[in-house]
Parts: structure tokens; C-alpha cells; sequence
């Protein structure tokens, strides 16, 4: 299984959604950089509702070994510069992000990517849960954009009826 390294979001909202033992199910440990911990521990102190990665013993906190990529996508958030950046000193990674440029950023890097909907479908494959349908309404309601195609073509991919 290679490497996964994992953005805030996708972190944000399997947590919220009380399936974030997917991610350990499925892998055995994940990759976040420091800046994915900062924002969620920004985030907890704000009063959201956010994993401690310092109580989950299958995350590791890891810094890419170079800020030269860094500054080079300015409209992407720390995280997600941060994550694509460990993927580029990461031969055979996987990186989990949701947000749009990011992935593109992604496959203009010919870097292996999922996002959180790649996630509950491979746990639903693993037979980790059940059905994917209840998830994609709670991540409809924690206000995650999901559009009528994607989301048909995801229950799809799950092997759910639309």
C-alpha cells in the first residue's frame, strides 16, 4: 500500500462525520505536514469540532525536507502546498486532498491523488462501512460541495443505486 498524505479537509470531515477510523483501516499510517497539524489545531482552539493528530498514534507529522516548492502556487493554502510538496519527495505516494486546484496541481505534477470521496468509496469496497450514501448527505449538510454528477457518479463507483 503506498504512502498517504493527507490534507486538512478530508481530515476535517471524516472526523465530523465519525468515520475517520477509515483512514487506519485502509492504510496503515498517514503523512501530514505541519502546517495540515497547525490548521487543525487552529481550527480545535476556535472551537471546531477537529481531530487531536498528537492522540492518534497512525498519524505522523512530517515536514517536506525542502521549502523550495513551497511558494511556487500562491493561491494554494499552506496545507496543501505543504502535502503536494512531501508527495514530490514521496516516490509512490498518495496525496488526500479535496480542494480543486490543489488536485490540479496535483496531476499537472503526475502525483497520485484521492480526496475524501475516494476514501469512503475504498472503505465501502473494504467493506469498512456499509453504504456511502448516508456520508454524502452529512457531507452535503458540513457544507462540502458536491455536485449532482459527482455525487452520482460516486454512488456508482460504490455500487449504490442513484
Amino acid at each position: 500500500m503506498p504512502e498517504i498524505i493527507c490534507n486538512t479537509s478530508p481530515l476535517q470531515y471524516l472526523h465530523q462525520m465519525d468515520v475517520l477510523h477509515v483512514l487506519p483501516a485502509l492504510v496503515k499510517t498517514v503523512t501530514v505536514p505541519p502546517a495540515v497539524q497547525e490548521e487543525l489545531n487552529t481550527g480545535r482552539s476556535l472551537g471546531l469540532s477537529l481531530p487531536d493528530l498528537q492522540r492518534l498514534d497512525w498519524i505522523i507529522v512530517c515536514a517536506p525536507a525542502s521549502a523550495v516548492t513551497l511558494p511556487l502556487v500562491t493561491d494554494l493554502g499552506s496545507g496543501e502546498r505543504e502535502v503536494l510538496a512531501l508527495a514530490l519527495e514521496t516516490p509512490d505516494s498518495v496525496c488526500v486532498l479535496d480542494d480543486a486546484l490543489a488536485r490540479e496541481v496535483a496531476r499537472t505534477l503526475q502525483l497520485r491523488f484521492t480526496g475524501t470521496l475516494g476514501v469512503l468509496i475504498d472503505a465501502k469496497r473494504a467493506g469498512i462501512i456499509p453504504a456511502v450514501r448516508p456520508l454524502l448527505d452529512q457531507l452535503q449538510s458540513l457544507g462540502f460541495r458536491l455536485a449532482a454528477h459527482t455525487r452520482a457518479a460516486v454512488l456508482k463507483l460504490a455500487g449504490e443505486p442513484k
